[in-house]
């Protein structure tokens, strides 16, 4: 099972769409303290809708900690300061994905304790500054489950021809 870790997140919504994210992907959703709301909040409860339930979620009190656990894992640190995109790197089904806080990111102190081919970007135009925090955990956890053959998803049906898609009534 694939795992995201958030780096003391700050904005309910933000965890609330990431829930959901985690529950529809058969992903672990790991949340560092402090974070910058209560897991009550009416906000996370309203984006993460009735996904709560269905997602496994573990709230640990530092990062040191929630590591340890993580049991020799590939850890992959997710900023916008690595130099490896996401895109270039095999995935296995039980790798896991660090990512910081939307006003911060990750702490210089904790991104170099990942050497750089464990550090993975999201490439972006020249002007801007980075993804919303959701956004870049949706990105990184569908291309992760993707490699990985969508493990435990409803199986595709393949057609063998679509024509052009559109057939209007």
């Amino acid at each position: 099972m694939l795992q995201v870790i958030l780096h003391q997140p700050e904005i309910p919504p933000n965890t609330g769409n990431i829930i959901r994210l985690c529950a529809n992907t058969g992903t672990q959703l790991h949340l560092i303290k402090p974070l910058g709301f209560n897991l009550s909040d009416r906000q996370l409860r309203r984006a993460g809708l009735d996904y709560h339930e269905w997602t496994r979620l573990t709230v640990h009190e530092d990062l040191v900690s929630c590591l340890k656990l993580m049991n020799n894992r590939r850890i992959f640190a997710v900023s916008t300061r690595a130099t490896h995109h996401y895109d270039k790197t095999d995935y296995r089904d039980d790798d896991v994905f660090l990512f910081g806080s939307e006003t911060r990111g990750l702490p210089a102190e904790v991104l170099a304790n990942f050497s750089q081919d464990c550090r993975v970007r999201i490439p972006m135009m020249p002007a801007s500054r980075s993804l919303n925090l959701s956004n870049a955990v949706a990105v990184i956890v569908y291309e992760a489950w993707r490699q990985t053959g969508f493990s435990g998803s409803i199986q595709e049906h393949v057609s063998a021809d679509c024509g052009s898609g559109y057939h209007p009534v």
